[in-house]
């Protein structure tokens, strides 16, 4: 059962349990579900098999084929209702790239067997041992990739000890002998991360959608900064052995704030835990003891306590899973549950503990996850009439329209002195009107303020100042806002405007042509007239999101490796903190105006860090509304609570190494034409790479 009644942190609320090969599989998945695990990762072969010498007929007639398994050798499962529950793993005594020549074909052998095994039973994924020798796996690799090349649905999932010194053949020594030279030659350094051993164990299989990695725990963590570099990554789940757990003064095992921290971080990224190894703490029989007399809580207790055991007993557990043993004082009985039998209770228990106690989502979040790393082209306002429902989608942002309130607010405030309050008008133009949400926002402004406004809402898209009319009459508001059915760039205007206000910005501030389309109104302001926003300013910084990169190569074409995407990033990792990019300023006093902009952006990562995968850049932005009136998607100064925009994502064709302590250099440019204005990006370091969207060819923002 999950480990907890909640879908805040989606999958991560399912745990598994390792389980030694067994003939009667059901029976010990039986056991596991019972205890409160969700699936179980179990041998698909017994741990002694080794595949039938080719050579040998083992007395079979001329022509008859050897089998690779048989019954009592190979996990067996009788009906294909149970593979859901099912992981398979590997033996972990393969190496397919030994020096040993019997041993490398047994194991490409066995590898091959297995994995078209685990196929042929429907399951949903199948596990792999570590690398036996780090940065050494080619043919490892070779034998997965012609494997994936034959899958459809099942996983395969590499296992990657989070720190070297946890690798099963870790020596010292060994790692230590690496070639060490500047020429891209491995070094001590880079055989010493895992990280890299799966960098090239996933860059060997072409990034293969249905490839991902199971980080191994130790005693021991990497530091923070190398661990942060795994959000990026498709980790599966965090195989939790039960020896880097200690025991509470109950007997109960626990982990160090460290490895706390570490599972709470990755339960946010929505990772399964999986628990490994045998029980090696002693739990007290007293302990073990469940009274129905006993108050279920809704919040755990420290593991080990009566809150703690209640909270975490499985709900769908009635009296028939229960056998009374003896009545208890206080006129009820004790009951047993067999589920607490299983040796990796207690660790179940504990991961309901720390599962609970994640903080809830706030409620914006809880709205967002179904946009998480998901691609969505940007809109195209001036190419475009929106839908009556993205506009609504739009409205529902009471944060953003508070600031632009706020902002018009002040500017009144500003303008108007109280003496003059009730004898000057002031002029407002909303333009980009939309359905009215600025046209209200200004109303309210107005009567906050006690200043007298004209408002004039110009809009183009005829389906829209339907919406605009409709408010107008049903808020009375006819003597003071005037309807302007036009395109802001070609209206001429009666009056001249004190402020003008708009909401044109896109996920990279000016990427829904916000410059273009202000600097042709800018026209009808006032010569000390007021732009709503005043500027605004881009950010972008290379990112790590495998997933996303994932998703455009699944276009199979270059156009999607050449559009900016709208994405709510959610498993990623930034390379370097942010720079800024471009600046607009309105109204725009340059003479002659030009849009066009480049930015050459050098971003220095610090070396402990260690090396990373480059997928592209993050983009957002800093909107100054008026003065210290602000909307931002940059993360370091983020209106809270705003959803109107999710941050760009620019894609590069192929995946970038950065070595660890190398700098990344980009090169990004907003070119204008007549028609169209458009992006081009490249980089320049850790390596030259082509300049994507030439000329628009893949994508553009049509005038």
């Amino acid at each position: 059962m999950p480990l907890a009644k909640r879908s805040d942190y989606g999958d991560a609320k399912y745990a598994g349990a390792s389980v030694d090969f067994n003939e009667d599989i059901e029976k010990a998945l039986q056991a596991a579900l019972l205890c409160g695990f969700d699936f179980i990762v179990t041998p698909l072969v017994h741990p002694d098999y080794r595949p039938p010498n080719p050579g040998r007929s083992e007395g079979h007639a001329p022509g008859q084929l050897t089998p690779p398994f048989k019954r009592h050798e190979v996990l067996y499962l009788p009906s294909s209702a149970r593979v859901s529950q099912v992981v398979g793993s590997v033996s972990t005594w393969i190496d397919p790239d030994s020096e040993n020549s019997l041993l490398k074909s047994q194991s490409v052998t066995t590898l091959k067997q297995q994995i078209a095994w685990a196929g042929h039973l429907g399951l949903q994924a199948v596990l792999l041992p570590a690398v036996p020798q780090p940065m050494k796996a080619a043919h490892y690799s070779q034998v997965v990739q012609q494997a994936l090349n034959g899958l459809t649905h099942m996983a395969i999932w590499l296992t990657v000890p989070l720190s070297a010194e946890h690798h099963p053949s870790s020596d010292s020594n060994q790692l230590l002998s690496a070639p060490q030279n500047g020429s891209g030659a491995l070094t001590a350094v880079t055989v010493q991360d895992p990280w890299e051993w799966w960098h090239q164990f996933r860059a060997m299989t072409d990034y293969h959608n249905l490839l991902g990695c199971c980080l191994e725990v130790g005693a021991t963590l990497p530091p923070p900064q190398q661990i942060e570099r795994w959000k990026g990554e498709p980790i599966k789940s965090i195989l939790l052995p039960t020896k880097v757990f200690s025991s509470n003064k109950r007997g109960y095992p626990v982990l160090s704030k460290a490895h706390q921290e570490l599972l709470v971080m990755f339960f946010k990224l929505r990772v399964q835990v999986i628990v490994i190894g045998p029980r090696l703490h002693s739990i007290p029989e007293q302990e073990r003891t469940v009274s129905t007399s006993g108050s279920a809580s809704d919040h755990d207790g420290p593991p080990g306590s009566q809150e703690h055991r209640s909270a975490s007993r499985p709900s769908n557990m009635t009296l028939a899973n229960f056998i009374p043993v003896a009545e208890s004082a206080n006129g009820g009985f004790t009951i047993h549950n067999p589920g607490e039998d299983h040796e990796l209770r207690s660790y179940w228990e504990y991961l309901c503990f720390l599962f609970r106690k994640l903080e809830p989502l706030p409620e914006q979040d809880r709205l967002e996850q179904d946009y998480q790393d998901y691609l969505q082209a940007p809109l195209q306002p001036l190419q475009d009439n929106l839908e009556s429902s993205t506009y609504e989608v739009f409205e529902r942002d009471v944060t953003k329209y508070s600031q632009y309130e706020e902002a018009v607010y002040r500017a009144l405030m500003d303008r108007v002195p109280d003496a003059e309050a009730s004898t000057t008008v002031t002029t407002l133009m909303v333009v980009g009107a939309g359905r009215g949400p600025l046209v209200r926002s200004s109303m309210s402004a107005s009567k906050r303020s006690g200043r007298c406004i004209k408002v004039y809402a110009v809009e183009k898209n005829p389906n829209a100042v339907v919406h605009i009319q409709t408010m107008i009459n049903k808020e009375g508001w006819e003597n003071q806002v005037t309807l302007v059915y036009a395109d802001m760039r070609e209206w001429q205007a009666p009056d001249l405007a004190d402020i003008l206000v708009s909401e044109l910005l896109g996920s990279f501030g000016d990427n829904e042509l916000s410059p273009e389309c202000l600097d042709g109104a800018q026209r009808f302001l006032k010569s000390d007239g007021v732009s709503i926003p005043q500027s605004y300013t881009s950010f972008m910084a290379p990112v790590t999101t495998h997933k996303l990169y994932n998703d455009v190569k699944n276009y199979k074409d270059l156009d999607h490796f050449e559009t900016p995407y709208v994405v709510k990033f959610h498993r990623h990792y930034l390379l370097a903190p942010t720079q800024p990019v471009f600046t607009f300023n309105h109204p725009n006093q340059a003479d002659p105006i030009d849009n066009n902009r480049y930015a050459r952006l050098n971003y220095h990562r610090d070396p402990s860090a260690g090396s990373a995968a480059l997928h592209g850049f993050a983009g957002y932005f800093e909107c100054q509304l008026y003065k210290d009136v602000t909307l931002n998607t940059h993360p370091p100064t983020m209106t809270p609570n705003m959803f109107s925009w999710f941050p760009i994502f620019f894609p590069l064709r192929e995946p970038v190494y950065v070595p660890a302590g190398a700098s990344v250099e980009a090169q990004i440019w907003r070119c204008c034409a007549s028609h169209k204005v458009w992006y081009e990006w490249g980089i320049t370091a850790p390596c030259a790479g082509p300049v994507h969207n030439i000329c628009g060819r893949s994508y553009y923002v049509g005038l």
